[in-house]
């Protein structure tokens, strides 16, 4: 079995360009703990696809309609991109690491609906990043403006999540 079937892709939809750093270490750790899963390797062997690109868009007062993706097969490899709701400022470290780990299992759950795999496995125990995890490669963007007759709409399109990696 390969070791590193699922790439994380970090980025953040608030207006100011920033999330908390602890939330995305969180994240990305949530990822890296599945990625290196025996049970969840070999679950991913099944999908008929070599690895999965897995977006995550945090945002700020925005929160996309959810479960919602965009799923696409690029070549031999699954890209999947989510929204992802920033949690309340304050929040404490573990319900970040829980929230985290929370959060992927979902993605997980949604992409297992649309490729009718089996059942997920059990998840590994949330844990919270290295103490000495370096910076998190993040994709800032500022969403445009949009127009007042737009604004109750409150979360990204799909076709904003699908332009967010430039992909």
């Amino acid at each position: 079995m390969d070791e590193f079937w699922l790439h994380p892709r970090l980025g953040t939809a608030t207006r100011d360009g920033q999330a908390p750093r602890f939330y995305l270490l969180a994240l990305q750790h949530a990822v890296q703990t599945l990625d290196a899963d025996p049970r969840w390797q070999q679950w991913w062997h099944r999908s008929g696809f070599l690895d999965c690109e897995l977006g995550i868009v945090t945002e700020g007062r925005l929160d996309h309609l959810r479960p919602s993706a965009d799923l696409r097969r690029v070549d031999d490899r699954l890209r999947a991109n989510f929204t992802c709701a920033l949690p309340p400022a304050g929040t404490a470290r573990d319900e970040l690491v829980r929230r985290a780990a929370t959060e992927v299992r979902t993605m997980f759950e949604l992409i297992r609906e649309a490729l009718a795999l089996p059942d997920l496995p059990p998840p590994p125990t949330p844990s919270a990043p290295p103490e000495d995890a370096g910076e998190v490669p993040v994709t800032a963007k500022g969403l445009p403006s949009i127009p007042r007759e737009l604004e109750p709409q409150g979360y990204l399109t799909l076709t904003q999540v699908q332009d967010f990696f430039g992909s």
